[in-house]
């Protein structure tokens, strides 16, 4: 049997190997158009700050050592031109001679990629305009910085590689500025989430344009300007445009296999396009979203990786099934860690899903162990069944543990109130008695069975100050001091018991602490007494940091200026 494979990378790459363990007889090509058969794609920004230093750790194969290891017929600078379905043939051209031939297969493994979204504006495809997909995008932007020196950069997307590249253009001391549409970075997380990333970036030093609209680029002064939408342009020594990528799909278009959302590849779980014999995985396909259930596209490693193991199962006769995608992902900011799995709030109502969440702020080891950090979780979970829809964290230590453990939890069908019963490692250098997971369980339980209710910083705010309920800080007086939420009366948990005279009766009692520990606590105390209490979810370190970023969002909006 003879298996033509369209791209390398992750998906491809992965499927010609698996294709060889499977069957040591089957002829197995593989035509990849750039130099590169298979190279660290999430690795390409830390190339261009230094981080990695050398250019051949990129490339995690070559066509002469996958040859060697599994008989693979790898052939880069080839291009698929044209598939044949009728003929089970397609049309290939060699890049470096210009000749074109046909190459029958058997069966057909599409493995394309997406390539960077080029929006039609003027000024695109201008010499200091850069986009980075590819190893050849990474040196060649790399030689830029190396000749030109550029001494400031402006990059349209706040998605993983404008995070990523932001950071690392910081760290060769450019300034840098994110400029993007949505009024957040990062669109799995929720905008309170985000918050904390944007407080990162700003300490340091790079400047957030959020809710820009970016109408254009043109040459000035040596640089490029990016054109904004009713505001006065952001000029720079060069610009990446980072805002997404789209599926690339042309010549499954052109081959009449079906399409769905922004061209994608329509696949089934066993990874089949819409003609027989011809299978397609990665980032052109259209997957189903393992916790909503609908189409979405989702470019990640980790899932095309998967795809084109379960693609090269079936090719052999086996009987392998894709489960959809859960997005779990993780990204370092500067020192700050932030992950995500499943779907964030946000994007769960949007799909439907009635919702509550829980925030909460544990350490990442025990606290009487030096050197624990506080990390900002929140879990998100269906109203009624409880049933765990994502989990987004950001701290310094111990984040990519806890994420995995809720994305296993997820995949698994435990319950948000499961959680609680989990076995975890614990040993006071990572962790406590009392894991952060398990307190996401506690947490919820204790709102499953009415032992507390709890408010968002959206209700807060709408509060009524009039007297009609009675608002209560439980912090202590100096942390009441060092800031408040308006109309919020400071009595210590400490003091609470014996001040009880203090709060009127008959009132709904809203009551907030720096994290929401304490405040659940005086809920019980008061809820002991006789009082209807609400707890406020994520504290008063979680209402400060959301609110502080609305405000710099806002007033940046206002006044025409960029946030730093």
């Amino acid at each position: 049997m003879k298996t033509v494979i369209v791209g390398g990378v992750a998906g491809g790459a992965t499927a010609a190997a698996r294709l060889r363990r499977l069957d040591e007889t089957a002829e197995i090509v593989v035509f990849e158009r750039s130099g590169y058969i298979s190279y660290a794609n999430c690795g390409l920004p830390y190339y261009i700050g230094g981080v990695i230093e050398n250019p051949e750790a990129l490339t995690l194969q070559t066509p002469e050592s996958f040859f060697r290891r599994f008989r693979v017929d790898m052939r880069v600078r080839h291009e698929v031109t044209a598939i044949h379905p009728e003929s089970k043939t397609v049309t290939v051209k060699n890049l470096e001679t210009g000749a074109e031939f046909q190459e029958t297969y058997d069966k057909l493994l599409l493995s394309p990629g997406a390539k960077p979204t080029q929006p039609r504006l003027p000024g695109v495809g201008l010499e200091k305009l850069f986009t980075l997909r590819t190893v050849e995008d990474t040196f060649c932007i790399k030689e830029f910085i190396q000749k030109h020196h550029p001494k400031s950069a402006v990059l349209a997307g706040g998605g993983f590689i404008g995070l990523e590249l932001a950071e690392n253009l910081r760290e060769l001391g450019m300034e840098v500025t994110i400029v993007q549409r949505p009024k957040q970075l990062m669109n799995p997380f929720d905008p309170d989430m985000a918050a904390f990333l944007h407080s990162e970036m700003r300490q340091h030093g790079v400047k957030l344009a959020l809710g820009r609209t970016v109408e254009g680029f043109a040459e000035r002064d040596g640089g490029l300007d990016v054109l904004l939408k009713d505001e006065e342009p952001l000029h720079a020594d060069m610009v990446v445009l980072a805002i997404g990528v789209t599926p690339d799909t042309a010549l499954a278009k052109a081959a009449g296999l079906e399409l769905g959302l922004k061209g994608s590849i329509v696949v089934n779980d066993r990874m089949e396009t819409s003609v027989p014999d011809i299978f397609a995985v990665g980032d052109a396909v259209q997957v189903k979203h393992a916790v909503t259930g609908q189409d979405t596209l989702l470019s990640l490693a980790g899932p095309a990786n998967k795809q084109g193991r379960i693609a090269a199962d079936n090719i052999c006769g086996g009987d392998s099934r894709y489960r959809g995608s859960q997005g779990s992902s993780v990204l370092k900011v500067f020192g700050l860690t932030a992950a995500v799995t499943g779907v964030s709030e946000t994007n769960a109502r949007k799909a439907g899903l009635e919702t509550d969440a829980v925030v909460l702020s544990p350490m990442s080891h025990a606290g009487y162990y030096p050197g624990g950090k506080l990390m900002t979780m929140k879990v998100v979970f269906e109203k009624g069944t409880f049933r765990l829809l994502g989990a987004q964290i950001v701290g310094y230590e111990g984040v990519d543990k806890r994420i995995d453990v809720i994305a296993a939890a997820i995949h698994a069908g435990l319950t948000a109130i499961q959680l609680k019963d989990l076995d975890l490692a614990y040993a006071p250098p990572y962790s406590s008695a009392k894991d952060p997971v398990n307190m996401a369980g506690f947490l919820i339980e204790n709102l499953a069975e009415g032992v507390v209710k709890q408010f968002h910083l959206e209700e807060l705010l709408r509060l009524p100050r009039d007297g009609s309920v009675t608002l209560l800080d439980v912090r202590t007086p100096a942390e009441y001091a060092g800031g408040r939420a308006e109309g919020f009366r400071n009595i210590p948990v400490d003091e609470l018991r014996e001040r009880l005279g203090e709060i009127e009766p008959g009132k709904p009692v809203y009551i907030l602490c720096q994290s929401g520990l304490r405040s659940y606590i005086a809920c019980r105390i008061l809820a002991g007494h006789g009082y209807e209490t609400y707890n406020f979810s994520g504290g008063f370190r979680f209402f400060d940091a959301v609110t502080n970023d609305r405000r710099l969002i806002e007033s940046a909006s206002a006044c025409g200026m960029d946030q730093g």
